[in-house]
């Protein structure tokens, strides 16, 4: 049985590290610590110097896996700045691999299955977007995030102010 690799699933190299830290001396976890914080030992709690350290190597090759993610987010996050207003962007959405979606039509039970490649699967078959599984159980054209919840179907309808000429 062969599983397929996920960006996010931690090394190996990592898991080992992680693994090795309760067999460190306290000086080596010492010095491990200077250099992945740049400062001394906060405290000596072995326990706590531990998490941190295995939380921190973590987090060091996370960044390696998707350096696209952290830029566009950085950019994200400089607009909103500047532009005071966070818009939402409906391609952002990411949903995780299993989440399920169970939506009740004309009185039967529908469910599908985000899989791992980022696709659905709807009666055992995969489908690439939300809005052909919808078509596919009513029969006509549905925004698929509308109708399986994900997003409002009617847009915000602007204030208008009475009384101002």
């Amino acid at each position: 049985m062969t599983t397929a690799s996920s960006p996010y699933a931690t090394p190996l190299s990592v898991l080992a590290q992680i693994a090795g830290l309760p067999d460190l001396p306290m000086t080596d976890i010492r010095s491990l610590w200077k250099s992945l914080f740049g400062n001394d030992t906060p405290t000596h709690n072995r326990q706590f110097l531990e998490r941190r350290i295995a939380y921190r190597l973590q987090e060091i090759e996370f960044r390696k896996v998707d350096r696209a993610l952290m830029d566009r987010n950085k950019r994200r996050i400089q607009q909103i700045i500047d532009s005071g207003q966070n818009k939402k962007r409906d391609r952002d959405i990411r949903l995780m691999a299993g989440t399920v979606f169970t939506r009740e039509y004309q009185g039967k039970e529908y469910r599908i299955m985000v899989t791992v490649d980022g696709q659905y699967e709807f009666e055992g078959r995969p489908y690439r977007s939300l809005s052909r599984i919808a078509k596919e159980i009513t029969g006509t054209a549905w925004s698929g995030p509308v109708f399986f919840g994900l997003k409002s179907s009617t847009a915000p309808k602007p204030v208008v102010k009475k009384g101002v000429r």
